[in-house]
């Protein structure tokens, strides 16, 4: 698996993954995706295997009480890739560039019944700071999870 930044000329392909990955109501439309990948204020990472995208992942910045954060939009792997490692690339890879940004967290929602992607950002060291019921759509309750960046790391990986 090769891991490189987000280019245009990539998103009729992370939107595919968008689409194979949530249904509506879920899923983001193709101007909100568009609009976050390439915002200068994103970080949008691609995997890719065999020169096809297999996954992809975005955070954006805001800033709180502590400081500049990082918080994740998505990590989306098609399922026929996903157990290869993709997904825990993708969360080091914004990790990284969240700390090489000045970040002093990364944060985020994830759906409560989501337990594969729950399991891989515990493993990370996230921890769960509180619930919101009805977050998401259907009544699903979201997971709020944060973690405090260590000062270092790197950046490229590959």
């Amino acid at each position: 698996m090769n891991y490189r930044p987000y280019t245009s000329a990539d998103f009729a392909e992370i939107y595919a993954i968008e689409e194979i990955c949530f249904q509506p109501p879920l899923r983001f439309s193709r101007r909100y995706l568009r609009q976050l990948a390439e915002s200068a204020q994103s970080i949008t990472w691609i995997a890719e295997d065999n020169h096809k995208i297999a996954g992809f992942s975005i955070a954006d910045f805001g800033r709180d009480e502590d400081g500049l954060f990082a918080y994740i939009q998505t990590i989306e792997v098609l399922p026929e890739m996903r157990g290869r490692g993709a997904g825990n690339e993708l969360l080091l890879l914004i990790e990284a560039s969240a700390r090489a940004a000045g970040a002093k967290a990364v944060c985020l929602h994830v759906e409560s019944q989501n337990t594969g992607a729950i399991r891989l950002y515990e493993a990370h060291g996230y921890k769960c700071e509180g619930r919101r019921e009805n977050y998401y759509a259907h009544g699903r309750a979201g997971l709020v999870y944060r973690k405090v960046l260590e000062v270092g790391g790197e950046l490229s990986r590959s």
